[in-house]
C-alpha cells in the first residue's frame, strides 16, 4: 500500500467513501462530489477499470488534486463479506488520513418473488445492502470518535427506493433489504448522533437497464405526477444538498417526481 496522506488540515477538502461508485449512479454521485469540492475514495467490487477512470475523473475536476494517483483513491471490497466491510473504511482513513462521510450507493440488485424466496438469496440481499451499510455507518462513527469529531462532522447517506413507499412484490429479497435500511436510517441516525448524521435519498426510476430499451425507458419515466422521473442530476445534486445540510437526520428525501403516490403492480424493470 502506498503511504498515506498527510493529515488534512482545517482547510483541506472533506472526503467521501462512495461505494459501487465504478458505474451507473454510483459513479455519478462520486463525480458530484468532486464538483461540490469534495476529494472521493472510490469503492468497486470487480470493475476495477471503471473504478479507476472515476478516481481520474473526479481527481481532474480540481487543480490540487489534477496531480495525484488516481490508484490511491480506490478500494476493493466485496460488501457481503463481513471481514472485508469491516476493513473498508479503516484503509480509506489509512490511505486519506481522514474519512468524513459514507455514500452506500453499491446494492445487490436480482429478481425473486415469494414463489422463489429462499434464504440464500435473502442473505445475500441482506449483506450486501443492508448490513454493509450498518457496518460502514458504525466504522465512520469509530472513526469520527477517534479524532474527535464533534457534533455532526460526519454523515452516512443511504441509497433507498421510493417502491417502498409504493410496494410491488417483484424482487422481494431487494426490496426487504432496502426496507431494512430505510428503517436502520432511524436507528442509527439515534444511536451515532450527535457525531454522525444519516440520511436516506431514495430515487425514482432514473437509469435505464439491460432489462428496458430505450423506448420503453421513456415511457415509464414518464409515469409520475409530474410527468416525469428523476434525473441522476437531480438525484446527485439531493446527495450534496444532504451531506451539507447539518439539520439533517433520520430521514429520506424522496427524488421521484412522485413516482412513490402512484400504484404499479410491477417493478419497472418487469412492466
Amino acid at each position: 500500500m502506498s503511504a498515506p496522506f498527510s493529515s488534512a488540515s482545517r482547510n483541506a477538502p472533506r472526503t467521501a467513501l462512495v461505494t459501487g461508485a465504478g458505474k451507473r449512479l454510483g459513479r455519478e454521485i462520486a463525480l458530484g462530489l468532486a464538483r461540490a469540492g469534495w476529494r472521493v475514495a472510490v469503492h468497486y467490487r470487480s470493475s476495477e477499470t471503471e473504478a479507476l477512470q472515476t478516481a481520474q475523473e473526479c481527481l481532474a475536476l480540481s487543480p490540487s488534486t489534477q496531480s495525484l494517483d488516481p490508484h490511491h483513491f480506490i478500494f476493493q471490497a466485496d460488501l457481503a463479506d463481513e471481514a472485508a466491510t469491516r476493513q473498508l473504511l479503516p484503509r480509506v482513513a489509512q490511505q486519506l488520513s481522514q474519512v468524513d462521510a459514507v455514500v452506500n450507493s453499491a446494492a445487490l440488485f436480482e429478481h425473486d418473488d415469494v414463489k422463489s424466496f429462499g434464504y440464500a438469496n435473502m442473505a445475500q440481499h441482506w449483506a450486501s445492502n443492508t448490513g454493509a451499510a450498518i457496518l460502514l455507518a458504525q466504522a465512520l462513527h469509530q472513526h469520527c470518535e477517534s479524532r474527535g469529531a464533534q457534533d455532526a462532522d460526519a454523515v452516512v447517506i443511504n441509497m433507498l427506493d421510493q417502491k417502498l413507499w409504493n410496494p410491488n412484490p417483484d424482487f422481494l429479497s431487494y426490496t426487504l433489504s432496502k426496507a431494512a435500511l430505510e428503517a436502520a436510517n432511524t436507528l442509527l441516525a439515534q444511536a451515532l448522533a450527535p457525531r454522525v448524521r444519516v440520511v436516506g435519498v431514495a430515487p425514482g426510476l432514473t437509469l435505464t437497464s439491460h432489462m428496458l430499451d430505450d423506448d420503453k425507458f421513456q415511457q415509464l419515466h414518464k409515469l409520475s405526477p409530474l410527468g416525469r422521473s428523476s434525473s441522476v442530476e437531480e438525484v446527485v445534486s439531493t446527495v450534496v444538498f444532504a451531506m451539507h445540510n447539518r439539520g439533517i437526520t433520520g430521514t429520506t428525501l424522496l427524488v421521484d417526481g412522485g413516482q412513490h403516490l402512484m400504484k404499479f403492480e410491477r417493478d419497472f424493470s418487469l412492466m
